[in-house]
């Protein structure tokens, strides 16, 4: 068994390799292009919109439209409020000094869509959004701000207009052929994701087909972070699989050693890797939205949290994005109306391992149901110094970047019946942070276990979001928390000394 000196050394190069990896415990900012910020010259812009597209003013709201038969899609994707990439750059000092460090686009392929997932050539950028040399200007100027790029990878399929389907469709000898799988058993004749008509998947087992995605030099992957980008977020990355996904991480990574391939997985995360670096753990966001709704009770939330950790491995699970809503889901405050609900979710988000994702507008409040709601123009009218949502992220986004456990630390469960309990911790003892959060609707007291062996004996805690007002004094490993009602703290031993004497002497 090794020794605690051994423990330690390795703790403390664990959290030095953490800190110095810019994929661990980011904070990442997801933006739709077309619905983030208008574009300087939409008046010159009106031909990229032709009929049966419409382009929308920004203050009109997704609605539901009617399916377009002839086109295989609905007509609210094909609706479009006129961001760019130029606009999205005017826009990065805002995205900076919220605190994020990942800017994550949603797909700029050429498409025909709004949201670009049914691709037409994936090498070129769509003309609403701008082309490759736009990409790079931006790219730079993220860089310039401190900040990484990532760009959506829709490569389980296509769209039905791409000229390579077309040929595909109507020539049999055609050399892209085998680049789909054409089989009158499928409804649309064509093997499609989730049955969508206009969605036709690509046969992966098709060498060429990798080769042009991912194997080659030139290919779409190792050109784009050849060119800057610095990693992919894969679409429907299950789809792809675990071989696929390992040889497309191979593939990127010989371009740039640390660039980072997350996987859309709506999967339990553990066996996914080490295929992709991250998965979107949508597992955890199930257990933190149903903690705080009451539909999971806390104990039980506590031991599926634990197990994931346990089973995933928490330098897996730093890389992975914390989802609370997206582009595919309703808003938080559409799922959880109650803001005290809303905030322990972001507490539990912002705290636990990995890297917390935020979707452009939740930092302000904005509402969504189901597809397309979710997806509306930003609201930038909400951005007002007495949107206290928007001060609340900025608070939660500080304490993680203050407090280094937050980010890159492990993660030890704690044993509550009504509390969902967890320790973030370094091989300090000063940079533990107590993770305590109260989703019932009636105050809670229980007495807690920390099994922190540095936690000295009377020694004080001190609450970082100042819920608690009263003193804790840790007694032989043992602290009495009371939480109002729908309420977190995040407690900290105070090591600091009194008249210049502190118990914490010898143990750091």
């Amino acid at each position: 068994m090794p020794n605690i000196n051994t423990c330690e050394q390795q703790l403390t190069e664990a959290i030095k390799q953490r800190q110095n990896d810019w994929r661990c415990g980011a904070i990442v900012y997801q933006v739709l292009v077309d619905r983030f910020a208008p574009a300087a010259n939409l008046a010159n812009k009106q031909d990229l919109y032709p009929a049966p597209k419409q382009l929308k003013s920004w203050q009109d709201t997704p609605k539901h439209g009617h399916y377009l038969e002839d086109q295989g899609l609905w007509s609210h994707e094909i609706e479009f409020w006129g961001g760019d990439l130029a606009s999205l750059q005017s826009k990065l000092d805002y995205i900076a000094e919220l605190g994020a460090d990942i800017l994550y686009l949603n797909p700029i392929h050429l498409a025909y869509t709004n949201h670009k997932y049914d691709s037409l050539d994936f090498q070129q950028v769509s003309p609403e959004f701008g082309d490759r040399q736009d990409v790079k200007n931006l790219t730079q100027a993220t860089h310039a701000k401190g900040m990484k790029i990532v760009l959506d990878g829709v490569f389980n399929h296509m769209g039905q207009n791409a000229p390579i389907f077309q040929q595909a469709a109507a020539d049999e000898t055609s050399p892209y052929r085998t680049w789909f799988d054409f089989n009158p058993d499928y409804p649309a004749g064509h093997r499609a994701w989730s049955n969508a008509v206009n969605l036709p998947e690509l046969n992966l087992e098709n060498r060429a087909v990798r080769e042009h995605i991912w194997l080659s030099k030139d290919s779409v992957v190792q050109s784009y972070l050849a060119e800057g980008i610095d990693g992919w977020r894969l679409d429907v990355a299950h789809d792809i699989g675990f071989d696929y996904l390992a040889e497309l991480k191979t593939s990127a990574q010989t371009v740039k050693q640390d660039a980072l391939i997350v996987g859309e997985i709506w999967c339990y995360p553990q066996q996914w890797f080490p295929s992709v670096d991250g998965v979107m753990n949508f597992t955890a966001r199930e257990i933190f939205w149903h903690v705080c709704e009451g539909t999971i009770a806390p104990d039980t939330a506590n031991n599926m949290l634990a197990k994931m950790v346990e089973d995933a491995g928490v330098d897996n699970l730093l890389k992975s994005w914390l989802v609370l809503d997206n582009h595919d889901t309703a808003r938080l405050p559409n799922l959880l109306p109650d803001v005290k609900k809303q905030q322990l979710a972001q507490v539990l988000h912002f705290t636990f391992p990995g890297s917390p994702t935020v979707y452009y507008g939740s930092e302000l409040g904005m509402t969504g149901g189901d597809d397309p709601e979710m997806r509306a123009p930003m609201r930038w009218d909400l951005l007002t110094d007495d949107n206290s949502t928007y001060q609340w992220h900025k608070q939660l986004i500080q304490l993680r970047k203050e407090n280094i456990a937050l980010k890159v630390g492990e993660f030890r469960p704690i044993i509550s019946k009504n509390l969902v309990a967890f320790e973030r911790f370094t091989d300090k003892v000063a940079d533990s942070v107590f993770v305590v959060v109260n989703p019932n609707d009636q105050p809670i007291t229980e007495y807690l276990m920390l099994t922190n062996s540095k936690l000295m004996n009377m020694g004080g805690m001190f609450d970082l979001l100042g819920n608690i007002s009263e003193a804790i004094y840790i007694k032989a490993g043992v602290i009495k928390v009371s939480l109002p009602a729908n309420s977190a703290a995040l407690l900290k031993a105070d090591t600091s000394a009194t008249h210049g004497y502190t118990t914490y002497k010898r143990v750091k």
